[in-house]
């Protein structure tokens, strides 16, 4: 596997490659079917202005989130690009069977060839009880000893290399490798690298022994991003995939044309979380309503203390943030993503952060 897809490349003035996360965010007064065309128009903007990748999320059972299925988001989005990376960031390999993941995302790379990246967390992306009902049991496991495994088993349906005698050995994931050794195959044997997510030093760790590249999640876990990173390239041992260590960081920001609105949206963000973190998920309330809103000293200092790792304020501030943020960690790459009631907010974002930084702009495909 080539280290060039997995390492980016930089665009116009910034210092690392620019990415975008995406959660397919609902907000009030929305649909889903409206989230979901704003991700349509989103990836198309990234696209057309040098954004590197662009990961979509897995989580469940939030009323503000329709990334449930990262790999049906991800088909769409492949029809309405042709250029820029598409992942997911990141499928929570718990979940699900390691076969299934393997068939998803080998159909996802015959569809884009050369385009798709397989972002892995181990974390529910939910609560208990909706990951007891996702896999089927009431035995939560996301130790040290099952995800490795898990990790290992997709990696050998990926390469179609189980050894001789594994129980598995006869079984093959198709799209897949086994084509292009079947008679008269002319299958590509490649397949989208993998990547580990983390909140945490685990992934870090692992992602490191294995030589992979490690994607943190600096958006809800800013205290755990230096050490982590440490962690993670003291662990690096070199691979196939890479000879050094790449590691991104995911980091919530929003740009406006104003400072003052920029406030209101990511304040109304906050409400949402404070919501979702409190047992009580909803969809992404409008800034009007935050402004209403009586937040208790509690809520307050929480909304304080959230915001203040959100990147946010005009496009210059944003940029300046970024640089900031990017400096101080040694981040190979930026994801940003955003979140804010309106679709239309967050496009205007991405423009702006594309403009702060002078990333071309180049046409889309037309779909």
């Amino acid at each position: 596997m080539a280290a060039d897809e997995i390492r980016g490349d930089t665009a116009g003035t910034a210092q690392v490659p620019l990415s975008v996360l995406d959660l397919a965010t609902v907000g009030a007064g929305h649909t889903a079917t409206d989230a979901l065309r704003t991700s349509v128009e989103l990836v198309r903007l990234a696209e057309s202005r040098g954004f590197h990748r662009y990961w979509v999320a897995e989580h469940h059972s939030m009323p503000g989130v329709a990334s449930t299925s990262p790999a049906v988001i991800l088909a769409h989005l492949a029809a309405h690009t042709d250029r820029i990376r598409l992942g997911s960031g990141g499928v929570m390999l718990p979940n699900h069977a390691p076969l299934v993941i393997a068939e998803q995302f080998g159909t996802l790379e015959a569809m884009a060839p050369g385009r798709i990246d397989l972002g892995l967390g181990r974390a529910p992306g939910t609560d208990g009880a909706t990951a007891a009902a996702l896999r089927r049991t009431d035995r939560l496991n996301e130790g040290a000893d099952d995800f490795p495994q898990q990790l290992a088993e997709l990696t050998r349906f990926l390469d179609d290399d189980f050894p001789d005698g594994h129980p598995y050995a006869r079984i093959h994931a198709v799209p897949g490798p086994i084509q292009s050794t079947s008679p008269g195959g002319v299958q590509d044997p490649h397949r989208p690298p993998v990547w580990l997510l983390g909140s945490s030093g685990f992934s870090a760790r692992l992602a490191g022994a294995l030589g992979l590249p490690f994607a943190f999640a600096h958006h809800f876990s800013a205290r755990n991003t230096i050490p982590a990173l440490d962690l993670y390239r003291e662990s690096f041992t070199p691979s196939e995939v890479l000879d050094a260590p790449y590691a991104l960081i995911a980091v919530s920001a929003l740009a406006t044309d104003d400072e003052k609105e920029a406030r209101r949206q990511v304040m109304a963000a906050a409400l949402n979380m404070i919501r979702l973190r409190t047992g009580r998920p909803g969809l992404v309330p409008t800034p009007e309503e935050a402004e209403a809103y009586e937040f208790s000293p509690m809520e307050r200092e929480f909304m304080d203390d959230w915001n203040s790792n959100v990147v946010h304020g005009t496009a210059d501030q944003v940029r300046t943030g970024l640089d900031d943020l990017q400096k101080r960690t040694g981040a190979d790459e930026l994801m940003l993503t955003s979140h804010a009631h309106s679709g239309d907010v967050r496009l205007r974002s991405y423009e702006l952060i594309a403009d702060a930084y002078e990333l071309p702009q180049t046409r889309t495909a037309q779909v």
